[in-house]
């Protein structure tokens, strides 16, 4: 299994720091820990290992080895294997939830409590977005992946994916003229850079299927 630091991270450090939130910033950083030990605990008990670790700005990310194999055979173990994507997703949402529900319970300090609902909120709708690679969008690709392929799946989460981030970045903009807080713009700017990164990603498979399916055209054509 391997470990990386994503860079990025320090800059956030700065900013928060710099914008007096570093305090906020690191609980942020413990509950979204917590929030992907959700994911990595679902992973192991769905069986999968564990392929690499990465501290990135959002907290932790966790990616678990996957045999491309197992989705092209029959649609029956294709669809178990994407079910499983599905669980793991929704895992990390579900901690934030626990959370944010014992906290209303057993937190008597009402400052602490108020504290750890609007940190674990907070994680919990903004990983709920239909945004790839967000949970939410994780979901979304695998819903829609049972029900209309892969292909089809890839494009419509996509597409949905920046009609949503267009959508969040304007409601962030007008957070950003009204609290005057230069922190959300880094944020929504780290999501532009995950978002955009996939979409390049999902444009150079796309660009590989037209190819073959250029190079089986012509092949047939002889």
């Amino acid at each position: 299994m391997r470990f990386r630091i994503d860079l990025k991270i320090f800059l956030f450090l700065i900013v928060f720091y710099i914008t007096k939130q570093i305090g906020i910033y690191a609980i942020m950083i413990g509950f979204a820990i917590l929030h992907e030990l959700g994911h990595l605990f679902m992973g192991l008990l769905l069986g999968l290992k564990p392929e690499k670790i990465d501290l990135i700005p959002m907290g932790l990310a966790v990616s678990f080895k996957v045999n491309i194999s197992d989705f092209n055979k029959k649609k029956k173990r294709a669809n178990v294997e994407v079910l499983k994507e599905i669980f793991i997703a929704v895992a990390g949402p579900v901690v934030n939830l626990i959370i944010l529900i014992l906290a209303q319970i057993f937190v008597k300090d009402e400052m602490l409590k108020n504290l750890i609902i609007y940190a674990n909120l907070l994680i919990f709708m903004f990983n709920l977005l239909p945004i790839y690679p967000l949970d939410g969008g994780r979901i979304l690709n695998g819903v829609l992946h049972i029900f209309v392929g892969k292909r089809k799946a890839m494009k419509l989460s996509y597409n949905i994916s920046m009609i949503i981030t267009i959508i969040v970045t304007a409601i962030a903009s007008i957070g950003i003229l009204y609290y005057k807080n230069i922190a959300i713009f880094f944020v929504i700017m780290y999501l532009w850079i995950i978002v955009l990164k996939e979409v390049f990603v999902y444009r150079k498979i796309e660009n590989l299927y037209k190819e073959i399916n250029n190079n089986l055209n012509r092949s047939g054509e002889f």
